[in-house]
């Protein structure tokens, strides 16, 4: 499922990303890898605010819906 259903405060871990190569490289850039941990900080005007590898990061709700747990 797309990290986009999980709650605030709850830590998952990345299956997949999907989408075209450019766009996961960017993720990936960001921290988001698959087997890493995230945590859903919080959602604010449908874009989300995540913590990866320590570092808060805001991505919009179609990045978020490639990132699978």
């Amino acid at each position: 499922m797309p990290i986009t259903y999980v709650e605030e405060g709850k830590t998952v871990q990345i299956q997949k990303i999907t989408g075209k190569d450019k766009l996961r490289s960017h993720l990936a850039n960001m921290g988001f890898v698959e087997k890493g941990n995230i945590t859903v900080i919080q959602r604010v005007a449908g874009n989300m605010i995540l913590e990866v590898k320590g570092t808060r990061v805001a991505i919009d709700e179609a990045l978020a819906n490639r990132i699978m747990v």
